[in-house]
């Protein structure tokens, strides 16, 4: 698992107030809170060299913004070091925003877990090239960006192998309801593919429906600020106290339970709800008396409730089913829907489709399809591939999907040469006995006469780019294939 999956973070800010003692109090709140829900929180702090962050005649002014807070609850490297070690001393991840250079240093010599970008920072160069440096895990804030600015970012720390993650933020404190754009987290989710998107809530510390609707619309990350409230010490507008900030963390974890999809690859169907749909479904009856052998249409039978058990359902009904015994008028039909190849085709057809439309990718209206079934169509989801021809001339491009968990077997080809690129899922390729994992966008080249097999764990559609395709140029290692006719262990469908 990432280091950012499911992180909660803990924003102490300036909410130390400037007393190790009073940090080191939140910090423990924060742990009690951790462990009692048994989540990956880290407590973040800020950096700030003061000695050089605020220019000299502004250090005593009391007129600019953030620069008398600033300097009112300064704290120095060594009682930094401190707050550091009691959050290792709990437990949770060590976390700290620097804004500037020096802050930088900090971090690296604390040996801190992960490294925070602020939005303000976000497009400070100078910063964010020293942050590149680290090798840490970074997560960069996004308020009051946009999403030309963003693109800016992410091609930054990408063309630098950084680790990193976003947040969705809106930097108003607090922030209203009417600004937030939840609906962006969707964006960067589809836009960043390859990166963890969190949200970095400013909103009222009582409304934890905003925090819900985040992880609903697939946040991995959660931030709020959090302090400690005493006699003296009043927290801002959109600041937690440790009751809120439970109370924050059980809203999130709930979420994360109603969101979470129960089955890999698929959606979980209960028991429960199998057992109340089909309470409610139509059963094939006869309305007439049929004997055994008769053919069966639509005009000799109805359709009611109940529906008993093994008992032919309304939408398993088809023309021309065989009746395999006598039934009386009024009685439950008791047969069972062929499984045709026919019905095998279609059904391998629409999981291609849907794996096209999950993946973003559009055919067009000009193209031929081709279920390779080297085994029949029966044991087509083990063995075979979906080939969708887009163009072949003096070039050829195809569209491969391979289904969860399908195999296409080793062959090769005496005549094409064929690139591989990866659009979506995961391509498990053999090369000549050498073993290729591909991950989206990752390219590999076949040269004439290597042996070649792929297969996917998850699914995969790749772009293959190739010499002219030439029919009956697939030479395969089993024996029992190349002895098929192709019309065997092929069917062309021209629409689907």
């Amino acid at each position: 698992m990432s280091i950012f999956e499911d992180l909660f973070i803990f924003e102490m800010a300036n909410s130390h107030q400037g007393s190790v003692e009073h940090g080191i109090d939140i910090i423990k709140n924060m742990g009690k809170i951790a462990r009692k829900n048994n989540i990956r929180a880290a407590v973040k702090l800020q950096y700030r060299n003061l000695e050089t962050f605020v220019h000299p005649d502004y250090k005593e002014r009391t007129d600019v913004n953030h620069i008398p807070r600033f300097m009112s609850t300064r704290l120095d490297y060594e009682q930094f070091t401190q707050l550091v070690e009691a959050v290792r001393d709990e437990g949770m991840v060590t976390m700290s925003t620097p804004f500037d250079e020096d802050g930088v240093d900090w971090c690296m010599d604390q040996g801190i877990d992960i490294i925070k970008i602020a939005s303000c920072s976000a497009l400070d160069w100078p910063l964010l090239e020293k942050v590149a440096t680290t090798g840490k895990p970074l997560i960069i804030s996004t308020g009051g960006k946009s999403l030309s600015d963003i693109d800016k970012i992410y091609n930054y720390f990408t063309h630098r192998r950084c680790e990193f993650a976003f947040l969705h933020c809106v930097a108003e404190y607090p922030a209203p309801l009417e600004h937030l754009q939840l609906d962006f987290i969707d964006r960067m989710n589809k836009r960043y593919r390859d990166v963890t998107i969190g949200y970095s809530g400013h909103e009222d510390p009582d409304d934890n429906t905003v925090t819900m609707l985040a992880i609903a619309k697939g946040a991995k990350i959660l931030e709020r600020h959090v302090g400690l409230p005493t006699e003296t010490i009043k927290l801002n507008a959109y600041s937690m106290n440790p009751a809120q900030a439970e109370k924050w963390v059980e809203a999130a974890l709930k979420a994360k339970l109603i969101c979470t999809t129960k089955k890999q690859n698929d959606k979980y169907i209960s028991q429960e709800e199998l057992d109340s749909l089909n309470s409610l479904m139509r059963g094939v009856y006869c309305k007439r008396d049929i004997k055994a052998g008769e053919t069966i249409t639509r005009d000799d039978v109805f359709f009611a409730m109940p529906c008993h058990d093994k008992q032919m359902n309304s939408g398993e009904f088809y023309e021309g089913v065989i009746a395999s015994k006598d039934y009386d008028k009024n009685s439950q039909l008791l047969e069972t829907r062929k499984i045709t190849p026919t019905k095998l085709a279609r059904s391998v057809v629409h999981d291609a489709k849907g794996m096209l439309y999950e993946a973003g990718i559009a055919l067009g209206n000009d193209f031929e399809v081709e279920l390779s079934h080297h085994y029949g169509m029966q044991h087509f989801r083990q063995t075979g591939a979906i080939i969708i021809s887009i163009i072949n001339r003096e070039y050829c491009k195809k569209l491969l999907i391979v289904l969860p968990g399908q195999k296409h077997p080793t062959h090769a080809h005496k005549v094409k040469e064929e690139t591989f690129q990866l659009l979506y899922g995961d391509l498990h390729v053999v090369i000549e006995g050498k073993e290729i994992d591909m991950k989206p966008g990752d390219i590999q080249t076949v040269l004439r006469g290597e042996r070649h097999s792929f297969t996917s764990t998850t699914g995969a559609i790749f772009e293959e780019v190739s010499t002219t395709h030439v029919k009956s140029d697939s030479y395969y290692e089993d024996s029992k294939i190349s002895l098929l006719d192709p019309m065997e262990r092929k069917t062309i469908l021209k629409k689907w």
